[in-house]
C-alpha cells in the first residue's frame, strides 16, 4: 500500500430514494466530504463539505432525512461538479496524494460521475479502501463492517452527523489512522 505523508480522505453523499429513483432521475454526488490526514500523527486538517448541485435529480425527503441536506441548500450553496473537482485539485493536491474512502462506493461513484459528465477524474490512482483494510487488520472483526461499527469496535465516538460527508471524512480518518498504526 503506497501512502503519501498526507492522505486525502473523501466521503461522498449522493441523491437517494427509499425505493427506485423517480423516472428521469439518477443518483448523483451532492456532497464531497474531505479532509487531509497526516499519516504519522493522524492530525486532521482542511476539513470541509463541498456541496454540489445535482443536474438530473432532486433531493428526496428520504435523502434529507438521511443526510440533512436539502434541495434548497444545494440550490443556494451548491456548485457544479467540475468546479468541485477543480477545488480538489487546487486546494487538496488530489492528483498527487494517496486518497482513502470507506469502501469502494466513493471510488466507483467518482469514476462514474467523471465519465457521465465528461470531466477529468480528479484523484490519484493510489486509493485505500479503509473498510477492507480495517477488516484485514482488526483482531476480532475480520470482515467488512460499516463505519459506525468500526468506530464502536475501536471505542471511538462518532463525531458530527453520520451521512454528512464533512463529518464522515473525519470519522474515516480516525479509523484509517488506527489501521496505519496497527498494520
Amino acid at each position: 500500500m503506497k501512502t503519501t505523508e498526507n492522505i486525502l480522505i473523501i466521503d461522498l453523499e449522493a441523491t437517494c430514494w427509499e425505493n427506485r429513483p423517480p423516472r428521469g432521475q439518477e443518483s448523483e454526488i451532492i456532497e464531497i466530504g474531505v479532509c487531509i490526514m497526516n499519516a504519522k500523527t493522524g492530525k486532521i486538517s482542511q476539513n470541509e463539505g463541498i456541496l454540489i448541485k445535482p443536474q438530473y435529480s432532486k433531493v428526496s425527503p428520504f435523502c434529507t432525512e438521511l443526510t440533512t441536506l436539502t434541495q434548497n441548500m444545494l440550490d443556494n450553496e451548491g456548485i457544479m461538479l467540475d468546479d468541485a473537482f477543480d477545488i480538489l485539485r487546487a486546494e487538496y493536491d488530489s492528483e498527487e496524494l494517496t486518497w482513502a474512502s470507506y469502501g469502494n462506493y466513493d471510488l466507483n461513484m467518482l469514476q462514474n460521475q467523471a465519465r457521465r459528465f465528461y470531466l477529468d477524474y480528479p484523484l490519484s490512482d493510489d486509493h485505500i479502501n479503509v473498510k477492507t483494510l480495517f477488516g484485514q487488520i482488526h483482531p476480532t472483526v475480520r470482515k467488512s463492517v460499516g463505519m459506525q461499527r468500526a468506530l464502536n469496535e475501536l471505542g471511538f465516538k462518532l463525531d458530527g452527523t453520520h451521512h454528512r460527508g464533512v463529518d464522515d471524512a473525519r470519522n474515516i480518518a480516525k479509523i484509517l489512522h488506527w489501521c496505519l498504526q496497527n498494520n
